[in-house]
């Protein structure tokens, strides 16, 4: 397996992306190497290998790439959330706060039990706002959250401030800018 500097080098940083003074973190270029995708995912497994996790928890829509692969290494279900009116049965809502107004995503009633075990995923970790508004539709499922993981966290924005400080957390890119 590659090393983890690897997976590092391999990120594409797209500068003034989706608007100016962002400086967008392209996870592509791992997608679509074999050996890098499967290192992300077996990374991403890793310190949850033991935790019993029966669903992995992915958020629209780069969560939906890599959640599926963690989902499979922890021999666990995966769950899509979305943003609102993308599910078709009968759904839980949260909004939550962006810079500039309101979001809302959405988890189907029937996609937890209360016997759960729940890994929260997403490719990227920035502000934190949807990761959190995530694990409160995890916990008003029922469902126990029991890790969150991220592929890319942009330390610089914090986000990992706006999450359960005693839920465990595992990102494999940590980055500073």
């Amino acid at each position: 397996m590659p090393p983890t500097d690897a997976l590092a080098d391999a990120l594409r940083t797209i500068p003034d992306f989706p608007e100016p003074g962002v400086q967008y973190k392209d996870i592509t270029p791992i997608l679509s190497d074999a050996a890098l995708l499967h290192a992300a995912a077996s990374r991403l497994a890793t310190p949850y290998a033991e935790a019993n996790i029966t669903k992995v928890v992915g958020i629209e829509a780069r969560g939906f790439i890599l959640g599926p692969m963690l989902a499979r290494e922890l021999n666990a279900g995966f769950v899509p959330v979305r943003k609102a009116g993308k599910l078709p049965h009968s759904t839980l809502e949260e909004t939550y706060e962006l810079e500039y107004g309101t979001d809302t995503i959405e988890i189907h009633t029937d996609a937890l039990a209360a016997s759960d075990r729940v890994l929260l995923h997403d490719d990227v970790l920035a502000t934190g706002g949807t990761a959190a508004a995530t694990a409160r539709l995890i916990r008003r499922s029922g469902a126990a959250l029991h890790g969150f993981s991220f592929l890319v966290e942009l330390t610089f924005l914090e986000g990992r401030a706006a999450l359960d400080d005693s839920t465990p957390f595992h990102s494999v890119l940590p980055l500073d800018g």
